[in-house]
C-alpha cells in the first residue's frame, strides 16, 4: 500500500479520491496504511459504477411503469408494448455488462502497474466473498418476488394480469443483471502487491457482494406495477413480503460479521 504508482499509470489521482480512501482504510480497521493512488483510482470507479448501476435499476423500473400503464391504453397498442419493454431490458443488460467491462479494465490497468503480485493461490469464491446467510436471502428475496408475480397472474381480471406479465420481464431482467455482476465480482483477477493492499482487494469483494444482494429491484417492481390494482390479498401478501424481507435485511446487516473481518478470516484460510 505504500509503493508509488509508475509514470504511465494514468491520470492524476485527485486529492479527493485520496481523502476518501484514506477514510476507506480508516474504517476497516487498515489505518496504519497509507492510500495510494492506485487503491484511490479503484475505489472511485466503483463509485461511479454503483451510481450508474442505481440509474440503470432506476431506468428499469420506470420503464416496465410505463409499459404498464400503455398495458391499460388502446387495444391496438399493447401488443407493441412488450417488444418494447423486452427492448428496453436488452439495453440495460447491455448497459450494465459494459460497466462491468469498464471496472475489469480499470482493475487491470491497476494491475499492470505493480513490479509483483502478492501470494493469493486460491481466488475467494462466492462463500467467502458472498456468504451462505447473503446467498439464501439472495435467493430468497428472488423467489418471493417470482411468486407473488406468479400469483397475480393467476387471477382472471385483465387488469391485473397484464401488468403481472411486464412485472415478470422486469424481474428476469434483473435476475440475469445480478447473475453478470456477481460473475464479474467473482471471477476478476485479485490485484495487490503485499499484504496489505490483498486484504483491501478482498474487503471490496464483500463490499461489491453485499451491495449487489440488496434487493431494491424485488422490494420496488411489485409496488410500483400492481399495488392499488390488484385484490385485497395480493396487496396484503406483497406489504408482508416486503416487511418481512426488511427485517431479515436487517438482522443480516446487524448481525453478519463486518465485511474487514470476512476479509481477514478468508486471508487467514488461503
Amino acid at each position: 500500500m505504500t509503493r508509488e504508482p509508475l509514470p504511465d499509470a494514468g491520470p492524476p489521482t485527485r486529492a479527493a479520491d485520496l481523502r476518501l480512501a484514506g477514510e476507506w482504510l480508516a474504517r476497516h480497521d487498515l489505518a496504519g496504511a497509507r492510500p495510494t493512488p492506485l487503491l484511490a483510482g479503484r475505489l472511485a470507479v466503483r463509485r461511479q459504477a454503483r451510481l450508474a448501476a442505481h440509474v440503470i435499476l432506476a431506468v428499469l423500473i420506470i420503464a416496465s411503469a410505463l409499459a404498464s400503464v400503455a398495458f391499460l391504453g388502446p387495444q391496438p397498442r399493447r401488443p407493441l408494448q412488450l417488444p418494447a419493454l423486452t427492448v428496453v431490458v436488452a439495453g440495460l443488460l447491455l448497459a450494465q455488462l459494459l460497466l462491468d467491462r469498464w471496472v475489469r479494465r480499470v482493475d487491470q490497468r491497476a494491475g499492470a502497474t505493480l513490479s509483483r503480485r502478492a501470494a493469493h493461490l486460491i481466488q475467494p469464491g462466492w462463500r467467502a466473498v458472498l456468504g451462505l446467510p447473503y446467498a439464501v436471502f439472495t435467493v430468497a428475496t428472488f423467489a418471493g418476488a417470482m411468486a407473488l408475480t406468479g400469483s397475480a397472474l393467476a387471477v382472471p381480471d385483465p387488469a391485473v394480469r397484464r401488468p403481472a406479465v411486464v412485472l415478470l420481464i422486469g424481474l428476469l431482467g434483473a435476475t440475469a443483471i445480478f447473475a453478470l455482476q456477481l460473475r464479474h465480482l467473482l471471477r476478476h483477477p485479485v490485484v495487490a502487491e503485499d499484504e496489505e493492499s490483498l486484504t483491501a482487494d478482498v474487503i471490496m469483494r464483500v463490499e461489491d457482494a453485499r451491495v449487489l444482494a440488496t434487493p431494491n429491484v424485488q422490494w420496488s417492481l411489485p409496488m410500483v406495477l400492481l399495488f392499488g390494482t390488484a385484490p385485497g390479498w395480493w396487496s396484503a401478501a406483497s406489504v408482508a413480503y416486503l416487511i418481512l424481507g426488511l427485517v431479515a435485511f436487517i438482522a443480516l446487516q446487524t448481525r453478519t460479521p463486518s465485511s474487514a473481518t470476512v476479509a481477514r478470516q478468508a486471508m487467514s484460510n488461503r
